[in-house]
């Protein structure tokens, strides 16, 4: 199967070709990052997201080293994300049995899901 074509870099004047499934060149993305996390992302969250939860991350994501929705499948996917089962704002914790480790893909499916990201569908498909 062919792949698809690179396009052009999201960021104003970009000239760089980036992968499917990209937005941003390798300059950009971490600029795009920073740039949700300052002015995108909520206050509130971003209190707590520090530096016990970036310990806690690393040893979950140490613990269960592959995707564990990908794993009942019988397929070996290494963690990308350590996604809270209960938000945080819903009053989840930090405690692991509230924690999974998924690859990118499963979480952004949870995510669209619950529709957290794009604004649509607040709490629905849970």
């Amino acid at each position: 199967m062919p792949y698809k074509p690179k396009h052009p870099c999201a960021a104003d004047g970009c000239p760089e070709l980036v992968e499917a499934g990209e937005r941003y060149c390798e300059k950009h993305r971490k600029e795009a990052a920073r740039t949700y996390e300052k002015y995108g992302r909520d206050r509130s969250v971003r209190r707590r997201y520090g530096r016990a939860w970036t310990r806690i991350r690393a040893r979950y994501a140490r613990e269960h080293p592959f995707c564990e929705q990908c794993l009942e499948h019988g397929v070996l996917v290494p963690v990308e994300e350590v996604h809270h089962i209960i938000p945080l704002a819903e009053g989840g914790t930090h405690d692991p049995d509230n924690l999974i480790s998924l690859c990118k893909s499963c979480h952004s499916r949870i995510h669209a899901k619950r529709g957290d990201r794009w604004g649509k569908n607040k709490g629905e498909g849970r």
